[in-house]
């Protein structure tokens, strides 16, 4: 077993249970890690038999595009379609943080961080 992790993903977003953060947008960072065998890659040094970061990316920014008023919506989403599109994650972890959430105080940021196991 072994970890590919993909860290501080940077998109902007519209996400927010105000409206004006679904006009306005905002800042926000993705971390991304999946549990997976990296073994048969490591012997035989293909893409095809190993969990591609492009693809990880891809999911997190396409699923980042998509408009939800909580987080924990967004993070549910990522790791739900990274387990249906990559077979041999088994595990998966995401970290979304809202930079400079908008809650009246000097806060830098504001994460949650979610988990989904290959049932």
């Amino acid at each position: 077993m072994g970890v590919i992790k993909l860290k501080n993903i940077r998109t902007f977003s519209y996400h927010g249970c105000m409206i004006e953060e679904g006009k306005i947008g905002s800042d926000y960072t993705v971390d991304l890690k999946i549990k997976t065998n990296l073994q048969k890659s490591a012997q035989t040094d293909h893409l095809a038999d190993t969990a591609d970061y492009v693809h990880l990316n891809k999911i997190v920014t396409e699923e980042m595009a998509i408009r939800s008023h909580l987080l924990e919506h967004v993070a549910k989403r990522i790791n739900i379609r990274v387990l249906a599109e990559i077979e041999t994650a088994q595990k998966t972890t995401v970290w979304v943080s809202k930079i400079n959430p908008p809650i009246g105080g000097d806060v830098e940021s504001v994460t949650i961080k979610m988990s989904e196991i290959r049932a």
